[in-house]
């Protein structure tokens, strides 16, 4: 046309692979970083209702949440309490750890991978 060339990319130009990775379930969402980050503010906190306000996040929603996790988990990741003279609490259960752990493994492998992807699509392929 004009007989400019085109333009070529900078080489200082650099690109970042991004995603979330969650796990899906037959009622949707089972596990994912939000779902992760409460259930490690219960084991801190020893209350949903503590853990929801670290989070700013509504008693309702982070109820909601938990009921979700333990009914799509097989065996419940968090028990609660209610309150009583010595007051209400919830605690993680042995699977609720394992479910944070595996959950970071595998954030973990996908963090690499899109580590890895990046690289590739910065190296011109």
């Amino acid at each position: 046309m004009s007989g400019i060339p085109a333009k070529r990319p900078s080489l200082e130009a650099r690109y970042t692979v991004e995603g979330h990775i969650w796990v899906e379930g037959a009622e949707g969402t089972f596990l994912g970083v939000g779902r992760v980050l409460l259930l490690e503010k219960i084991k801190e906190y020893g209350s949903i209702t503590r853990a929801a306000g670290s989070l700013e996040m509504s008693y309702r929603k982070a109820w909601e949440l938990v009921e979700s996790m333990n009914r799509q988990a097989g065996a419940p990741l968090v028990v609660a309490t209610t309150g009583g003279k010595g007051g209400g609490g919830a605690v993680l259960t042995e699977a609720g750890g394992r479910a944070i752990k595996l959950f970071r493994e595998l954030d973990a492998e996908f963090r690499k991978f899109r580590e890895k992807m990046s690289r590739t699509v910065n190296n011109g392929a």
